[in-house]
């Protein structure tokens, strides 16, 4: 995966004994599933320190909060969801994407209280709904938004980390909740919510990797050996899915069979370079953020794209 990497971001690095050692620090959420793996098996820092290098890993309660922290400098690479990078580059952070998932519809979900009055998605009009601000969510529900013939002045949404949305969820405080997995898996099973609509048929919920610029520019060797690593990580991602989920509970702090649902809900891990299909998604989505005036200005998503030389 990825063998072409080094040929594109190690112009500009010194020649042999040039790289000096260095900390990859690393962002990650709780729905990182291929990085907390990768993170549980230890395999990156070995290959990291036959280099003299070591690794930083810092868990983010969403990507917005991730991107931040690689806006600043304390992060620099990480994966978050489609929305996220776009909210950023529109921001000014200096980032790039470097790597994509396949899409996963069925991860992500607007849930109501089981015995909720809304039956349908034209029903939430006027109606309180918690989620992430520019998250994978927020895009979830303008799509459901917009399925419904509302327009986005229709609802109010109730901005909300996911542990927050949680328990405004849970204590009725809102009518609504757009969330991801693995909260979304955990909230069918403790709470028993109805879903008013996964993402099937809406969006794509893809999954990005994405670094500072600064390090893509300075640190092609770094990156080359997490995609490396990524790969090999793959193959044990959908080779051992049971196991997949028992290294999932045991670093997330939920039941193992939380996790073998949402390692169901995926139909790969399979990272690769973005294609112009992949782009022009994400270009969709930017464009109808803008629309809404819910990002400060326009952006051109193939800009900030590294491809394959």
């Amino acid at each position: 995966m990825l063998r072409h990497f080094t040929s594109l971001l190690f112009a500009g690095l010194v020649a042999a004994g040039g790289v000096q050692a260095a900390e990859l620090h690393i962002g990650y959420q709780k729905s990182s599933l291929n990085l907390i793996v990768l993170k549980s098996r230890g395999t990156l820092e070995k290959q990291l320190a036959a280099q003299g290098h070591t690794v930083k890993w810092t868990e983010f309660q969403a990507g917005p909060q991730l991107l931040e922290a690689l806006n600043v400098g304390s992060v620099d690479f990480g994966m978050t969801g489609d929305t996220p990078p776009i909210f950023a580059q529109a921001g000014g952070t200096q980032l790039v994407y470097v790597g994509f998932e396949p899409p996963k519809p069925q991860a992500s979900a607007l849930l109501v209280p089981a015995d909720s009055a809304v039956r349908t998605l034209a029903d939430l009009k006027g109606k309180r709904i918690a989620l992430q601000k520019g998250s994978s969510a927020h895009w979830l529900l303008i799509r459901a938004v917009d399925k419904a013939g509302l327009k986005w002045d229709d609802i109010q949404p109730v901005w909300l980390t996911p542990s927050d949305a949680r328990a405004a969820f849970e204590s009725g405080k809102v009518d609504a909740w757009a969330i991801w997995d693995p909260y979304y898996a955990a909230a069918e099973k403790a709470l028993k919510p109805r879903v008013l609509t996964t993402g099937q048929g809406l969006v794509a919920n893809q999954s990005f990797y994405l670094a500072s610029k600064t390090f893509a520019d300075k640190q092609g060797k770094l990156l080359q050996t997490v995609f490396d690593a990524l790969s090999d990580n793959d193959d044990f991602l959908e080779q051992k899915p049971k196991e997949t989920a028992q290294i999932l509970a045991k670093a997330v702090g939920l039941d193992a069979a939380t996790f073998d649902t949402v390692v169901q809900r995926r139909p790969s891990f399979r990272v690769t370079w973005l294609n112009p299909q992949v782009v022009a998604e994400q270009q969709r989505i930017a464009d109808r953020f803008a629309d809404l005036k819910l990002i400060p200005k326009t952006v051109t998503v193939k800009d900030i794209v590294l491809a394959p030389q």
